[in-house]
């Protein structure tokens, strides 16, 4: 890690594990949506409608009438049967996936708690890991003081598991892009697992220090691939999104 990206965050910290320490978190913006547009169909069938989901959109409504705005309602603005299976945070990008119907949504539902579904992501962090792929293995829990920040907790947080892979380096700017794939689906777990690296994820607002948050105008990370048994043919769908970073 580049220790000159990361004096203040150091400065500023109010809680450190044994393994990650956090910076202070800082204030929630005011809620921004992008503006609607056509949406973006990956996938459309019967059973399923996948969707690219742009980065600062929720994937659900947040608390308040000015958080009603989000993914689901867009695509039920649509697809009136669509029924949200997974979200994603609101600052990632990429592949989100909606069942269309009862049936379709109790089999994806069944199919992500077996863990037959798949997911891959790309991402740009800070510096160069020391291994160009590895396996991070960190419980996670939220941070409930400091909410919706996340930790590392190896006495009450669930087990989490992420494999990475780095796919290139730039050392002009000293940033790696990687492809990660989350064994496990825990709240904000690559960003904190690739931060207990000492590789924040570039325009993290929530974990980086400030001088990483401003190398990026969003969070650098995209849900670029899936791979699922289709709802009603149990047939294997694989779908892929190009992350625009």
């Amino acid at each position: 890690m580049r220790a000159n990206h990361y004096p203040d965050t150091l400065r500023r910290l109010t809680w450190m594990t044994d393994t990650v320490a956090q910076p202070m978190p800082t204030p929630m913006s005011a809620y921004l949506p992008p503006p609607h547009g056509a949406l973006d169909v990956v996938y459309l069938d019967d059973a399923l409608v996948v969707v690219n989901k742009p980065s600062g959109l929720l994937s659900v409504p947040g608390r308040g009438a000015d958080k009603l705005d989000c993914m689901a309602s867009r695509v039920q603005a649509d697809f009136a049967d669509a029924l949200i299976v997974h979200r994603l945070d609101m600052e990632t990008s990429g592949l989100l996936i909606f069942a269309r119907g009862q049936a379709a949504h109790r089999a994806l539902n069944y199919a992500f708690q077996t863990r037959q579904v798949d997911k891959s992501y790309v991402a740009v962090v800070d510096g160069r890991p020391a291994a160009d792929a590895g396996e991070i293995a960190l419980p996670l829990i939220c941070d409930w003081p400091n909410r919706p920040l996340q930790k590392v907790d190896h006495d009450i947080g669930k087990p989490s598991l992420t494999r990475y892979k780095v796919l290139s380096h730039d050392p002009e700017t000293d940033t790696t892009r990687v492809a990660l794939e989350p064994l496990t689906g825990r709240s904000h777990q690559l960003r904190v697992h690739m931060l207990s690296l000492g590789h924040a994820i570039l325009g993290d607002a929530l974990y980086a220090s400030e001088n990483v948050q401003k190398m990026a105008p969003r969070l650098l990370l995209h849900a670029c691939a899936l791979s699922i048994p289709h709802p009603v043919s149990g047939e294997r769908l694989s779908l892929v999104s190009a992350p625009e970073f």
